[in-house]
């Protein structure tokens, strides 16, 4: 009956180191190191070991749970066997390592290798192409390697590495925007892309890229002149801007009409001949100024060429400076109509000559075409009669327009007069200022006496108060005294010091 009994439990029994020995196969524990980076076309090695095992141990190199890499025979379980390869494209994955020991096999941890390719052949691109913006324009860097890979970027703005505290930069993975592009920005730029792998650093720097910021044209003007051609008459119309980057086309529409175009590379001004007949309104004259990204127009101006004559007048101004000294006399001449007028000017009946002249006299100034005429040092010499007349710019023999003449008398006794008024304004001047410190110190010590007086009879009223207490004193003692209360005494010695 007991055989029996033992024939049964034979297989219960084997049944139950089953999971034993299936524990015994997954009980090895190997453990793999290596690189989790590395660079192409470098050498590479993993290394696997099963620390605390004494017998021999067979492992394989797995990449990706399929690939295998390599196998190793190891005398004893905590020797150490490696797998040196060559990094290549291919070599990029998951690496594991697999031990068996007999019956055993156990499964490593997990290394994930990523393959590094160096930068090479960087450039930086712009966006717009070419790197010719105006001011205000979003313009975007981009630093490109032609290959590469886990790669890290630096920029540089005029050989100086731009952070993150450079006002007006954004930079994002491999681009450089700006968002308003300023005239500080323009300049050279470069990248350098960069990778590491432990402590080993690849890089590849780009050329320089000149950018360029160009400034936008101001509102054009318009201005004409006029000369004779044979006898035929032109205008030479002139558009310009005052600020702006060339290139700039210019156009002259005549009636909103455009009649003429020009485009100027080197400069900021265009000029156009038209015909016009004196006396004739011609319309009306606009500069239209295009760039890249502006249209502009000036304001109109009336072609019409009006010719000098009418009423030619002479007005004489005399400037003082803040001391009421005469220091010169300024004469201006006036005319009711023209357009272009050349002034000229007489002494005497005695034609001053301009300034380009050898003879023109020290002592006078012309200005705005002649129009005026400044005597800047005075003396006896500079009186007489003065006149100007007026002729057409355009016509050099053409007739003129005379004033009537002006007697400018400057005699010694004008002077000396007008040295004795500015003397007598300095004194007067200098007198009133004495008068001023006067009342102001009569005011002060009016103010001062008074002040004195209150801070008397404030001390002698104190002094009143003082004596009344003392006084009152003893009736009030007796008081209390006599009636055997203290309050009412209070109250009485309460009235007498407020009296």
């Amino acid at each position: 009956m007991k055989k029996h009994h033992t024939l049964y439990l034979l297989p219960i029994l084997a049944l139950a180191s089953l999971p034993i020995m299936l524990g015994e196969a997954d009980s090895l524990h190997p453990v793999l190191s290596g690189p989790d980076r590395a660079y192409l076309n470098t050498r590479g090695v993993f290394w696997c070991s099963t620390p605390g095992l004494s017998s021999k141990v067979k492992y394989r190199l797995i990449r990706d749970r399929r690939f295998l890499v390599g196998t190793k025979i190891s005398l004893k379980g905590d020797q150490i066997a490696t797998f040196p390869f060559k990094v290549k494209a291919a070599s990029d994955g998951s690496y594991q390592c697999k031990a068996t020991a007999g019956e055993s096999t156990g499964f490593s941890n997990r290394i994930k290798l990523s393959v590094v390719t160096p930068p090479s052949n960087t450039r930086v691109t712009f966006e717009p192409s070419p790197p010719v913006v105006y001011e205000g324009s979003r313009i975007r860097l981009s630093c490109d390697a032609e290959q590469g890979s886990h790669l890290n970027y630096t920029w540089y703005f005029n050989r100086k590495e731009i952070t993150s505290s450079n006002s007006g930069f954004s930079i994002a993975g491999n681009k450089l925007v700006m968002e308003k592009v300023t005239l500080e920005q323009e300049g050279n730029y470069n990248c350098i892309v960069w990778s590491v792998v432990q402590d080993t650093s690849r890089y590849s720097t780009s050329a320089e890229i000149t950018l360029t910021v160009k400034v936008k044209i101001s509102k054009p003007e318009i201005s004409i002149s006029v000369f004779k051609d044979g006898d035929n008459y032109l205008g030479n119309v002139t558009c310009w801007s005052s600020t702006g980057s060339p290139p700039v086309n210019f156009s002259l529409l005549l009636d909103d009409k455009e009649v003429r175009s020009i485009t100027v590379t080197d400069s900021l001004a265009a000029w156009f001949d038209v015909p016009v007949v004196i006396g004739l309104n011609m319309g009306e004259a606009q500069c239209q100024g295009r760039t890249q990204v502006q249209d502009l127009k000036s304001d109109t101006l009336t072609l019409d060429i009006v010719p000098v004559g009418g009423d030619v007048r002479v007005e004489v101004d005399y400037l003082y400076t803040a001391e009421a000294k005469l220091t010169a006399a300024k004469l201006s001449c006036h005319i009711s109509r023209g357009t272009f007028p050349h002034f000229s000017w007489l002494l005497n009946d005695s034609i001053l000559l301009s300034e380009s002249q050898d003879n023109f006299q020290p002592q006078t100034d012309l200005s705005h075409r002649k129009q005026a005429l400044i005597l800047s040092k005075l003396s006896p010499e500079n009186s007489g009669y003065y006149r100007c007349r007026a002729r057409d710019s355009y016509e050099i023999s053409g007739p003129w327009a005379d004033s009537a003449a002006v007697l400018i008398q400057i005699t010694d006794e004008l002077l000396n007069s007008m040295a004795q008024a500015s003397s007598c304004i300095e004194t007067s001047q200098k007198r009133f200022t004495e008068v001023i410190m006067i009342v102001f110190c009569c005011f002060f010590l009016l103010m001062l006496a008074a002040a004195s007086a209150c801070v008397y009879k404030m001390f002698d009223h104190s002094q009143a108060n003082t004596i009344s207490f003392h006084l009152s004193e003893p009736e009030s003692q007796s008081a209390g005294l006599q009636s055997g209360t203290l309050s009412s005494d209070v109250q009485n010695l309460t009235v007498e010091m407020t009296v």
